[in-house]
């Protein structure tokens, strides 16, 4: 056997090899059709039982289930609670694989309660949406534009809307917040946000002990096989571009998505903000370790603003 061919098949081998890798990779991380966590199980959450309580009183509540195309031809879905005719609209935007119902247990009914209509979405390959690939907030951003876009031509040109996430949805809603939203989007609410998926996903892979070369294959796997640059969006870029009010909320104890991101972004964001963190809590958690500060911070929030956008 020649040098010439032992080589080729050493090359081919190491491709074959370094594509077999990316795709679990990409399996492992970004691929969506998986059934929704609508449960807490997260063993750092203390609140699990209150959660899950919280989630099947929310399934509960009388919704109407709403869907649109997004940019690339998906069917996204979405449940809208109405709550008076008129009134402000709130839309979130759950997690990294997780539910509406589980994200927004707690705060769906903060929102309802403070006088908002609610339009909670699946995200993008989660839920009842369609789509194969979870972007962490790359392609999610031009689906929440797309919501808004809905929400503007169904409820009218006047209506006031708020964009709400929490952990991935966060990242969905600040990358959108650099986008030309319309004018009707008045604020943004985001919980525990990530700096860059390039940042969390390392971050997640030194945690796992992983070596630190095992991230070439994860992006390798989001662009052959997501279509999405991993290294290419970050957050803390895409902020400085943005005009709206927006309040960050972060536990200080968050052992997923460290404290410090919404610090960066909270620099480098160029409008209007606020940043509240919230000792002893964990990812997610805020709401329920101090339910009366938080609720307290973003309604005064939500209201300050509203009351300067009346007519």
């Amino acid at each position: 056997m020649s040098p010439y061919l032992i080589i080729g098949i050493i090359i081919i081998s190491i491709i074959f090899l370094t594509l077999l890798i990316s795709f679990i990779t990409y399996i492992i991380a970004f691929y969506g059709p998986k059934k929704a966590n609508e449960k807490m199980v997260n063993s750092f959450i203390v609140n699990k039982e209150e959660i899950n309580e919280l989630v099947e009183r929310l399934k509960k509540v009388e919704c109407e289930e709403v869907t649109i195309t997004s940019y690339d031809g998906l069917k996204l879905f979405a449940r809208y609670y109405h709550v008076k005719d008129g009134a402000p609209l709130s839309i979130g935007f759950h997690g990294y694989r997780g539910s509406s119902f589980r994200d927004f247990s707690g705060g769906a009914f903060m929102v309802m309660e403070n006088g908002h209509n609610l339009l909670l979405v699946d995200q993008r390959a989660t839920g009842k949406s369609q789509g194969k690939t979870i972007t962490f907030g790359i392609k999610e951003k031009y689906d929440c534009l797309s919501w808004v876009n809905y929400s503007i031509e169904r409820f009218g040109k006047d209506v006031q809307i708020f964009l709400r996430g929490i952990s991935m949805g966060s990242a969905t809603v600040l990358f959108a917040s650099g986008l030309d939203l319309p004018e009707n989007v008045i604020g943004i609410s985001a919980d525990c946000p990530y700096s860059s998926p390039k940042a969390i996903i390392k971050k997640v892979v030194k945690d796992m002990k992983y070596p630190s070369f095992a991230y070439i294959f994860l992006v390798i796997g989001a662009k052959i096989f997501g279509n999405f640059n991993l290294n290419k969006e970050s957050i803390v870029e895409a902020v400085k571009k943005a005009k709206v009010p927006v309040i960050l909320l972060h536990g200080e104890d968050d052992g997923f998505v460290p404290c410090y991101m919404s610090k960066e972004i909270y620099d480098a964001y160029n409008g209007e903000k606020r940043l509240f963190t919230f000792p002893k809590a964990n990812h997610g958690n805020s709401y329920f370790v101090d339910n009366e500060r938080y609720v307290k911070e973003l309604v005064a929030f939500t209201n300050e603003i509203l009351d300067r956008h009346k007519k």
